[in-house]
């Protein structure tokens, strides 16, 4: 990975919970688009396996505001100011809150919504100075519903979308734009994160029975919702298997 030089024509694009899954397809989908990426994930050795041009990874776990703030401080010294922002990092504990325990929720709500949160605080005083950017918040099918045993993480991903509606409101007025990306079943590791075996046992064999997402489906979303024109912002997109009913 070249790291001294941007070579890329394009502005500097920031995606956290890159090292596999939709972080990672997103990250081969922006970097053929020509743009240089700060990629932060915990396992910084997946991100440096995808091989990518312009790029720098980092080791950063983004319940640390003080490390995702260097980071992209880092990234923008050495590619430019961030246009983007992607959001990704999360995890998925499915449990059933009479028996859940209760160091599970915490989990969720310090990955899924304070970990955006400090992404999110990373970039935009930058892009509001600027008067441009664009922030992408991946969420999911279950912050729109709900489905039993998800109670704690549709509550995390509730809260995205309802962050993305307001911030959108604070932030319209300086030229950003805010995207929530809700996807339905994806084949991705989020599943393996879940402790309770029998509801694990039951979502693998929901995703067997059909031909659910594939991270690159929702990065080609993503690269789709942020080629637009900048005065265009695609507010929502949900998207999910053809099979998937609910």
């Amino acid at each position: 990975m070249n790291t001294d030089t941007n070579t890329a024509s394009k502005p500097l694009a920031v995606i956290t919970g890159a090292g596999s899954g939709i972080g990672a397809a997103t990250a081969r989908t922006l970097s053929a688009l020509g743009h240089p990426l700060l990629l932060l994930a915990r396992r910084v050795e997946r991100i440096e396996a995808l091989a990518l041009p312009d790029t720098l990874a980092r080791s950063v776990d983004v319940t640390d505001a003080a490390a995702v703030a260097g980071a992209v401080r880092e990234g923008e010294s050495l590619y430019g100011p961030a246009d983007l922002i992607v959001n990704n990092a999360g995890v998925m504990l499915l449990g059933e809150v009479a028996k859940q325990q209760a160091d599970e929720w915490e989990r969720m709500f310090d990955v899924n919504v304070r970990g955006l949160l400090h992404g999110i605080r990373a970039v935009l005083p930058g892009m509001i100075e600027r008067g441009r950017g664009t922030v992408i918040n991946v969420s999911s099918v279950a912050g729109r519903k709900t489905y039993p045993g998800h109670t704690v993480y549709s509550g995390s991903k509730f809260a995205v979308h309802g962050m993305s509606e307001s911030l959108r409101e604070e932030v319209a007025g300086h030229g950003i734009r805010v995207i929530t990306i809700a996807p339905g079943a994806v084949e991705t590791e989020l599943l393996s994160h879940t402790t309770d075996e029998a509801l694990k046992a039951d979502y693998q064999a929901f995703k067997d029975s059909i031909e659910v997402l594939a991270p690159q489906d929702v990065a080609a979303a993503i690269g789709f919702a942020y080629q637009q024109p900048q005065r265009v912002t695609l507010r929502e997109l949900v998207l999910a298997a053809t099979a998937q009913a609910a």
